[in-house]
């Protein structure tokens, strides 16, 4: 495998930070959407995992997170990060002519439903949801103040409240989490009523999604529980699996071959 990075400028002028990893002999392209309060650099030991299964994969850093441009984790239109998958899509994956794959975790999840939903472009051929954020487990209070205050005190920053044993039962997971200087665990009112509102918009309209679409849920995530996802069953496009014992990463559990050997095998069906 090899791997380069790059900066990419999106039309409103933020530069975006790109990873890719390439294989000889592709058969097939993905594009990876992490989540909230995180950045690409995560998701190498998934890419590599795609790698060796035949693909070659881009991520990047959502704008406002990681290495990417723009004020950090704070953004007035959720569409505005559809918007960047998009032009990354456009200029790293859709030039290839190969069939591809747009798999969003978490935050990331929500953004690929709506991305599918709403027929943003370049369509992928596949979609995979990790955890989607349809819903979430955060308190109903903090839930409350994001939207009743969202709009009039945009600008202050509250913390997720995330706790590291959330993410893996591997305590390993947590401690790198909060070590990582590229992490940023607080976000604007702004965001939070923002995404809440496209929680909603999403969940309604997730029924008539007609991309295949893999979802995987750890049974026991508490950030994003298992009934945040449920609703997408109702369309016939998805095949939907809950993983007994798993967390919110569940491809950062100690099962993590056998998650993602379930992704990889199902992509590998619908190609074929």
């Amino acid at each position: 495998m090899t791997s380069e990075t790059r900066s990419l400028r999106m039309t409103d002028g933020i530069d975006l930070f790109v990873r890719s990893y390439q294989r000889p002999d592709p058969r097939y392209d993905v594009l990876i959407v992490h989540g909230v309060a995180e950045h690409s650099g995560r998701w190498e030991s998934v890419a590599s995992t795609f790698v060796d299964h035949g693909a070659n994969v881009t991520t990047f850093d959502l704008r406002g997170h990681g290495r990417s441009g723009g004020p950090r984790m704070d953004v007035e239109s959720i569409d505005r990060f559809r918007e960047d998958i998009s032009e990354v899509a456009s200029a790293m994956v859709e030039p290839s002519g190969r069939q591809w794959v747009l798999y969003g975790h978490s935050l990331g999840g929500l953004l690929v439903t709506g991305y599918l939903l709403e027929d943003y472009a370049p369509a992928p051929n596949l979609a995979v949801l990790s955890a989607p954020a349809l819903d979430d487990g955060l308190s109903p209070i903090l839930k409350s103040i994001a939207k009743g205050l969202g709009g009039v005190l945009g600008n202050v920053r509250v913390d997720s409240g995330l706790k590291g044993e959330w993410l893996s039962r591997d305590p390993a997971v947590a401690e790198a989490y909060f070590a990582d200087d590229l992490i940023t665990t607080k976000g604007t009112l702004r965001l939070g009523k923002a995404t809440f509102a496209d929680m909603e918009r999403q969940r309604a309209a997730v029924g008539t999604l007609t991309t295949p679409t893999y979802v995987f849920h750890g049974a026991e995530d508490v950030l994003v529980p298992t009934a945040a996802s449920a609703v997408t069953a109702t369309s016939p496009a998805v095949t939907r699996v809950v993983l007994p014992g798993l967390r919110h990463e569940a491809h950062n559990e100690s099962e993590a071959a056998m998650v993602l050997g379930g992704v990889t095998d199902w992509i590998d069906r619908r190609l074929a």
